[in-house]
Formats: C-alpha cells, structure tokens, sequence
C-alpha cells in the first residue's frame, strides 16, 4: 500500500473545494488516511519548499502557500502517487486534461488548487513534514 501528500491550496480552500476533491478522491478509491487544516506561516512554507529556494517563483510559491488556509491529507492505496497525479492534471492547468481536478478548477499555474507529491521518496518526507505517525490512521 503506497502513500501520498495531498494538500487543498489556500485557493481552494478559499473557494470552497474541499469537498469536491474529497469526493473525487473517494470515487476514484483512493483512502484519507490523515487530514486537517492548517495555515503555514511563509517560514513553514519556505521550509516545505526549500527544493525550490533558488528558482524564481519560490517567493511567489511560499507567499501563496501561506496566504490562507490548507487542507493537508495522507492519501493511501495501490499506485496513489501515480492515480492523484491523473487525477490533478498538470501543473500548468492549460496542459491538463479535461476532467481533472486543476483543467476544472485552476484560475493559473500557481492557483491550481492541489499539490501531490512526484514519488515515493518525496511523499515520505512530505507527510513527515505535516505528519506524525500517530496521525495517520
């Protein structure tokens, strides 16, 4: 059984999408095994994405990050990191298929309503990140 990081980004919080990319997890089988809301201060923000210090966009990322509210939540099943990347769509939500979460509901590339982690490693130290293993049931 695999695991992921799913976060609902303050965009979609704001927008009132909680419960529709809850229900589209649901129906495609994939498990919530651990889930609240937080909101990041822009040093948390900076600290989840460090990856990504030294691109030109981590200023901008770690503002909107921290801008509001998220939905962060430990996703569980077969091949999930791989299911709720189709399930996303792209990154750029201009390249994403028609039916996924961020074609129907991104406003732009950095406002696209979700973050999933890329792989298995990447998903452990994410959900370390937000995640105790107490949390996760």
């Amino acid at each position: 059984m695999e695991r992921t990081l799913s976060i609902i980004k303050p965009d979609g919080v704001k927008r009132g999408l909680i419960g529709e990319v809850i229900k589209r997890l649901e129906a495609n089988g994939i498990r919530i095994a651990a889930m609240k809301m937080i909101h990041m201060t822009k040093e948390v923000a900076q600290g989840f994405y460090a990856v990504h210090k030294e691109k030109p966009f981590f200023d901008s990322l770690t503002d909107f990050m921290s801008s509001g509210p998220i939905v962060v939540m430990v996703l569980e099943g077969e091949d999930v990191i791989k299911r709720y990347r189709e399930l996303m769509g792209a990154t750029n939500y201009k390249e994403a298929k028609p039916g996924t979460i961020r074609a129907d509901f991104a406003t732009d590339i950095e406002k696209n309503v979700v973050h999933g982690s890329d792989a298995p490693e990447t998903a452990k130290t994410e959900i370390a990140y937000f995640f105790s293993e107490l949390e996760i049931c």
